[in-house]
């Protein structure tokens, strides 16, 4: 009850702060505390200026950190939000004034338990960076190495904990008097949101990342993630190894650095695709401030909070779903849906189809450099309601990465597509891990894997039977027939070898 009322006191604030930028319309469209709405939009300014999305961006901007993060992650949910609406969270400033550099070294200190003057020789008190969850710093270690140290904002878990508590209540809420909205499950919104926060506030797991992402692109020419520097780095604090470059959109200096924007480009697409598609683990923010281009023409990422990971099946299904829509093949493009359980089977294939169709025929039919993949997802992901087809999470989050790719890419240049450049690799991809013989191998490898499960499987079924068997005898000792004793004898052997026959017919 104290937490409901906690909520409510929370909820009316965060309606005054949206009263102020006349952007009331999310909690009116989802039906949230309607009192409270209706109060706060007589009071609500009516002359702000700027799309409906600016508006709300500018509201989560003031109501803080977790607002800002709230924003970015419905910035992948189009279907949420509406495109519109996601396209202007998507430009959402994630960006606070920066704390003081002496709390910086107090946090530091705690954390790695060490003065700074032992674990630095130098340390810069202004920070490089300062966004909502915490601030850079550049330092240099005994050792000489220079290094970039990303500090936790003080206080800053209980202050999400707090409002992701809030979002959790207006999830639950929103569940049970909102029917029309549990297709969209939003509490399993707020769950992931709360998954991506919680990594972000334990430094360590970013630096896990990125030592992933460095452990999978080693061999990647002209593509490095910069070192964790493991010793120095804890829960609230991380270092790692400080990049030298320019940004990846700044032409002028790519220009006097003497670098082809059609190069970087193509290294740029290579490794997206890489990153995708073989090792089903991706850089999900890499919007321009977090990609840099080194004096060797390596492009080196930096910020590894915002991971995306796909499994196989749902990488084979992004595979060939792009090669049906770059061939035209929209049938096919459906059957993958239907295949991948994303659309349930009582839908027509046919009308899926035709609204496949409707979306690539406008895109595919511009000129090659015009083409926008991350569109054409978005688009897809639109027809959801029609077809009752589940919003896929990680999905939404690859496509609003494309898009920003995009961006970065028609920056570069802007006659030639990304996309196109990455085909060959995605066709290759699709022929070693989607033909007969990729097939054969996973058929193999679910055979095996079966066949490894099969003596405990027999064993289960043993004991079943052996439960069926005792529980036959006590009804017998109760005075049960001869009868009763022959049938339960038979009971384990006919449980097994039904087990044996559903197993080599699944084989």
């Amino acid at each position: 009850m104290l937490g409901s009322i906690t909520s409510i006191i929370r909820l009316i604030d965060i309606a005054r702060t949206f009263a102020r930028h006349d952007a009331l319309f999310p909690l009116q469209n989802m039906g949230i505390a309607p009192v409270i709405v209706t109060v706060a939009k007589l009071i609500s300014r009516r002359t702000v200026p700027g799309r409906p999305g600016a508006r709300l961006s500018a509201a989560l901007e003031e109501l803080g950190p977790t607002f800002i993060k709230l924003g970015q992650a419905l910035s992948v949910r189009p279907d949420l939000v509406g495109e519109e609406i996601a396209d202007d969270l998507s430009s959402l400033q994630d960006s606070l004034p920066p704390f003081p550099g002496t709390v910086a070294r107090e946090i530091i200190e705690h954390e790695l338990e060490a003065p700074i003057g032992y674990l630095f020789s130098s340390f810069e008190n202004n920070p490089v960076a300062a966004a909502s969850i915490a601030q850079v710093h550049f330092a240099v270690t005994p050792e000489g190495e220079d290094v970039a140290v990303k500090v936790l904002r003080p206080g800053i878990e209980a202050r999400f904990r707090q409002d992701i508590d809030l979002f959790l209540w207006l999830a639950r809420v929103l569940e049970r008097t909102r029917p029309a909205f549990r297709r969209l499950r939003p509490l399993e919104v707020v769950r992931t949101f709360e998954a991506s926060v919680n990594i972000e506030m334990d430094l360590r797991l970013e630096a896990a990342a990125a030592s992933e992402l460095r452990e999978n692109t080693e061999n990647d020419p002209g593509f490095r993630v910069p070192k964790i520097d493991w010793i120095r780095t804890g829960r609230r604090a991380m270092t790692l190894e400080r990049i030298d470059g320019v940004r990846i959109d700044d032409l002028n200096a790519l220009e006097q650095a003497d670098f082809s924007s059609r190069d970087i480009l193509q290294r740029s697409a290579e490794s997206f695709f890489n990153q995708v598609f073989r090792d089903g683990f991706f850089h999900a923010d890499i919007h321009p401030g977090n990609m840099f281009v080194t004096p060797d023409g390596t492009l080196c990422p930096v910020d590894f909070g915002i991971m995306g990971r796909l499994d196989r099946k749902t990488r084979n299904y992004l595979a060939d779903m792009l090669i049906g829509f770059l061939d035209r093949d929209y049938k096919r493009v459906a059957q993958v849906h239907f295949e991948a359980g994303y659309v349930p089977a009582r839908k027509s294939l046919g009308a899926f189809t035709q609204a496949i169709r409707s979306i690539g025929e406008p895109i595919l039919g511009k000129p090659l450099h015009e083409i926008s993949l991350a569109r054409l997802l978005a688009q897809l992901f639109q027809v959801t309601k029609t077809f009752e087809m589940e919003a896929q999470p990680q999905l939404l989050l690859l496509q609003k990465t494309m898009l920003v790719a995009e961006g970065v890419g028609r920056r570069l240049d802007p006659s030639v597509n990304m996309w196109a450049l990455a085909r060959p690799l995605i066709e290759d991809w699709v022929i070693r891990n989607r033909g007969p013989e990729a097939r054969l191998r996973d058929m193999v490898g679910d055979t095996v894997s079966t066949l490894e499960q099969l003596p405990q499987l027999l064993g289960r079924a043993e004991a079943v039977a052996e439960a069926l068997t005792g529980n036959q005898t006590a009804i017998r000792n109760d005075g049960d027939s001869g009868y009763g004793k022959s049938r339960s004898n038979w009971i384990p052997y006919l449980l097994i070898a039904a087990t044996a026959v559903l197993l080599f017919a699944y084989l």
